[in-house]
């Protein structure tokens, strides 16, 4: 599997988890101690695929005087300065973001935590590391979304900024940073192992860091030229420009497809995409409105919702019909010039 060779390096050893030392070793990362977070596992990790940091010792403490012999220090200590390798956000005076720290070609305006700060720093060298073979434009394209859709929210929970000014309508409890505090010693645990418990975090964020570049470079970047080729040929498939056809299913199309829009200039005209499916049969889905979770562009027909197989043939006229689903974001037929009629009748439908 892609990056085998770097899950070798998750686990820390207990001995270099360590809030003192009477040896100093070569290299040492310094953190704090007690209770741990989702942003210094995460800073750890990164670091230690670095190769003048794979063999570091992590330094657990908030002794100013051993952090003061580390080689690079992350959310403690009260000092951001790259100059020293210091990466602390807690301080009053910090207001860094992505946006003001890269005058602005980063536009995100959560303020960092340690793992962002490591993230801007570090993280183009992380992922020459994560994903040699990639070419640099492919890079950089994974660097700023695995921020927007992985570092941003770590960033924002550890400074307790809200996804939402809304009261959320139930609860989300299975969040990385969740699933990292929920490592932590019980308060009531006779032992408190809170280093060992430390590596198991930072094998935890790392995991996860390193699925997400995975997901990215086999699938993500693939899908990228599959839907531009598709959304440049919409028109061969509808005059309209509003279907676009995808000779298979199965890959992620609809964040490229927005971001071919607007490079277009044409934002929210494509309604409906086709595909085939894994039986062999054909989808036809509405695009939803990018950022509004379930919403549909143009649902299918209210008409057809919910009705199925030969009654749902009767009432298009369109044969080999399967289903529409209740909310009319998809339906199915059995064949691409099927799913494309039921498309075709939508739009006209509608208009």
């Amino acid at each position: 599997m892609l990056f085998s060779r770097l899950r070798l390096s998750l686990t820390i050893s207990r001995k270099m988890v360590q809030e003192h030392s009477s040896k100093r070793p070569c290299v040492r990362i310094g953190t704090h101690n007690g209770t741990f977070h989702c942003d210094e596992a995460l800073a750890c990790f990164m670091l230690k695929q670095l190769p003048e940091y794979k063999d570091a010792s992590i330094v657990r403490t908030r002794d100013a005087n051993q952090l003061a012999e580390c080689d690079i220090v992350v959310d403690v200590g009260g000092v951001y300065d790259p100059a020293t390798h210091r990466y602390d956000h807690h301080q009053r005076s910090f207001t860094g973001t992505m946006a003001n720290l890269t005058d602005g070609k980063m536009n995100f305006n959560t303020k960092l935590s340690s793992a962002g700060l490591v993230y801007l720093h570090f993280g183009r060298r992380l992922l020459e590391q994560l994903m040699p073979s990639s070419n640099e434009d492919h890079k950089e394209i994974v660097y700023k979304r695995l921020y927007e859709y992985f570092m941003e929210e770590i960033d924002a929970v550890d400074n307790g900024i809200n996804a939402t000014e809304e009261k959320p309508k139930y609860h989300v409890t299975t969040t990385l940073g969740g699933r990292v505090r929920d490592l932590n010693p019980a308060w009531n645990d006779t032992h408190q192992d809170f280093d060992g418990q430390f590596e198991k975090a930072t094998e935890l964020v790392g995991s996860e860091l390193i699925n997400r570049v995975d997901g990215m470079v086999k699938r993500w970047l693939p899908a990228m030229d599959i839907v531009r080729k598709a959304f440049n040929k919409r028109h061969e498939v509808h005059s309209s420009g509003k279907i676009v056809k995808f000779e298979t299913g199965g890959c992620p199309w609809k964040e490229h497809l927005y971001q071919l829009e607007k490079q277009a200039e044409c934002e929210g005209e494509v309604q409906y995409v086709i595909y085939s499916d894994s039986n062999g049969s054909w989808r036809v889905q509405a695009v939803g409105v990018q950022g509004e979770g379930f919403t549909s562009r143009l649902p299918l027909p209210e008409s057809w919702r919910g009705v199925r197989d030969e009654k749902l043939s009767e009432l298009t006229g369109i044969p080999e019909c399967i289903f529409v689903h209740a909310s009319g974001f998809i339906g199915g037929n059995k064949t691409e010039e099927g799913a494309m009629e039921m498309a075709r009748q939508a739009l006209q439908m509608k208009s």
